[in-house]
């Protein structure tokens, strides 16, 4: 029994420190996307909702659009995004924004640093605070055994 005291917040504490890690990646790739990416001409080729909950849960619904693009290599490229414009709709034109060594990593979000800033910081200063949580719940668990 006492070895779940210390691997449920151990466990917990890996996943908030990997969440974060990976949230911080991703702002850095989108970061780099806005700031060197190459532009291209891409299409909507779709978009649809993702709804999650409902019974006693609140709906959440996520707007998602697969684009695609050509490089200048004359590479064709498809990617599924989340967010983005509501108002663009498939068969719209957009500016899709992508790496020469790595296309399959782009972008059809307008750059908006302070928000990408934001919104990171948010996301890891909650981790940050769910890992101390757990650090504190295992010391305290630890004295009082």
């Amino acid at each position: 029994m006492d070895a779940f005291l210390y691997l449920v917040p151990g466990v917990m504490f890996t996943g908030c420190v990997f969440g974060a890690v990976q949230v911080i990646r991703r702002a850095r790739r989108t970061s780099k996307l806005w700031a060197q990416g190459r532009m291209a001409e891409g299409r909507c080729l779709n978009t649809y909702m993702k709804t999650s909950g409902g019974h006693d849960n609140a709906v959440r619904s996520t707007l998602h659009h697969v684009y695609e693009f050509t490089t200048r290599e004359g590479e064709r490229f498809r990617f599924d995004e989340v967010g983005g414009d509501s108002t663009v709709v498939a068969g719209d034109h957009v500016v899709v924004r992508h790496l020469a060594d790595r296309p399959q990593w782009a972008t059809a979000l307008q750059p908006a640093k302070g928000r990408l800033i934001f919104g990171t910081g948010v996301l890891v200063a909650f981790m940050g605070v769910v890992a101390v949580g757990c650090v504190l719940f295992a010391v305290s668990a630890h004295s009082a055994v």
